[in-house]
């Protein structure tokens, strides 16, 4: 007589819940955390009795974390380290947000017209962006960002060089999965003009994908813009950003390392946290 195994679905039932448990912390833990140091950066300088993150005192350069006024310490131009870190964490934010929502509005515009017009006009737009995308994408930020100076929206305008492409062709292929779908064809047959069902129909269903990639766009942004500000050709110095901070720091990295530590921490845990945030958005609406 076979004998029953009582302790088989109890334990089936016991991995479900852990399992869906650790996907639910794999989101909300980064994203919690990305909530939190956006309210600190873009509502910290408002609310917290911060210095200014500029113009310090020589006399105060390079004091030690825990000195009195400065919790982190003083970089070597005797501004106060976390004034910087906050304040150059708003500017590393803002281009990435700016970069990324341009991106997603004007690159997915492109991919979803090209793929729903098809013809002539989708193999003009795509061997548009295959020559962006064939260019060297790092090349072509520093040029831009050589020619026209360092400043935010320069900074801006050549990230978005290498975003839309980027999103452009994910939007196009996400549209042409879904434009083989029967409810759109039934939208087409009822008469609903070509715009209509952009925005009523393909738009809805291709912003989920768009909207992870935007997640792990932000990472790539933000080192992208670090890169440009350590090489001096982002964000301006003595506006502070992490990627500036940390060429800052390097200069003098051997008698005070901590100038090195703070923006670069800032700079892993937010790409780190951004990066999990869309690889699991991502697993989510797969099923994976």
């Amino acid at each position: 007589m076979a004998v029953t195994d009582l302790t088989a679905r109890p334990t089936s039932a016991s991995v479900m819940r852990a399992s869906a448990l650790r996907r639910r912390l794999l989101v909300w833990v980064p994203a919690g955390f990305l909530l939190l140091l956006m309210a600190v950066c873009f509502l910290g300088p408002y609310v917290l009795p911060l210095p200014s993150p500029i113009g310090g005192s020589v006399l105060d350069s390079a004091l030690p974390p825990g000195s009195p006024g400065h919790p982190l310490g003083t970089d070597t131009d005797g501004n106060d380290v976390l004034a910087r870190l906050i304040h150059g964490g708003r500017s590393s934010l803002f281009v990435a947000i700016t970069v990324n929502s341009i991106g997603l509005i004007v690159g997915g515009l492109i991919g979803a017209v090209s793929a729903y017009a098809g013809g002539v006009t989708d193999a003009i737009i795509m061997r548009a962006l295959d020559i962006l995308i064939a260019f060297p994408s790092l090349v072509l930020i520093i040029v831009i960002a050589q020619g026209l100076g360092p400043s935010v929206p320069t900074t801006i305008l050549a990230l978005i060089a290498f975003s839309i492409p980027a999103v452009a062709r994910l939007a196009r292929a996400a549209t042409l999965r879904v434009t083989s779908m029967p409810f759109i064809q039934a939208a087409e047959l009822s008469g609903s003009p070509a715009w209509r069902v952009l925005l009523r129909h393909i738009a809805p269903n291709i912003a989920p994908q768009l909207l992870s990639f935007l997640m792990l766009g932000m990472g790539i942004i933000i080192v992208a813009e670090g890169g440009l500000s350590f090489l001096g050709l982002g964000i301006p110095v003595p506006n502070p950003s992490w990627g500036n901070m940390i060429f800052s720091g390097q200069q003098a990295l051997s008698a005070t390392p901590l100038q090195v530590l703070w923006p670069s921490l800032a700079l892993l845990f937010t790409v780190l946290s951004f990066n999990l945030l869309g690889e699991n958005l991502r697993d989510e609406m797969t099923g994976r």
